[in-house]
């Protein structure tokens, strides 16, 4: 990956629709290599998919609940498990598994407290939790999908 790599990969965060010869203007490139550079960050897993950000409030998912979650089961096969179960939920947009006190840490959008209580209902009904906790969100600050590229390596020709 070298800079220009970091400034195309800076717009497509920004809009994923932006025309690659728009792209490749704005980095200094032709149509053709740029697209390739984009084809090979494809290839290369660097760029998973293209997706639409949508607003939760007019997909009627504007409450965001954080749920942690313990557990006094420790083994891969409880692990993968409780992975599974959480993918029929498609509530559940985050999903991590964390250090500290927590073992599992969930970001779940809903209609409303309601919608909430049925998930949570359905949630304990397929697997055994030792303890869960839920922290609804008032506002939102901050969000974006965009992930820093100060970090990303650069090849050693662009240094």
């Amino acid at each position: 990956m070298d800079k220009i790599d970091r400034k195309i990969l800076t717009l497509l965060q920004k809009d994923a629709t932006m025309p690659v010869a728009e792209i490749g203007r704005k980095v200094g490139l032709s149509t053709t290599p740029c697209w390739r550079r984009i084809q090979k960050m494809e290839e290369d897993g660097v760029i998973q998919r293209r997706v639409a950000v949508l607003d939760p409030v007019k997909v009627n998912v504007g409450v965001t609940v954080f749920v942690s979650v313990k557990t006094n089961e420790h083994n891969d096969i409880w692990m993968r498990k409780f992975a599974g179960v959480i993918d029929e939920f498609p509530e559940v947009v985050e999903f991590y598994r964390m250090s500290g006190d927590i073992d599992y840490l969930m970001r779940v959008v809903v209609p409303d407290i309601g919608a909430y209580d049925s998930f949570y209902k359905r949630l304990i009904g397929k697997i055994n939790l030792t303890d869960v906790s839920s922290a609804f969100a008032m506002g939102q600050i901050k969000y974006t999908t965009a992930l820093p590229l100060d970090f990303a390596l650069i090849s050693d020709d662009d240094k």
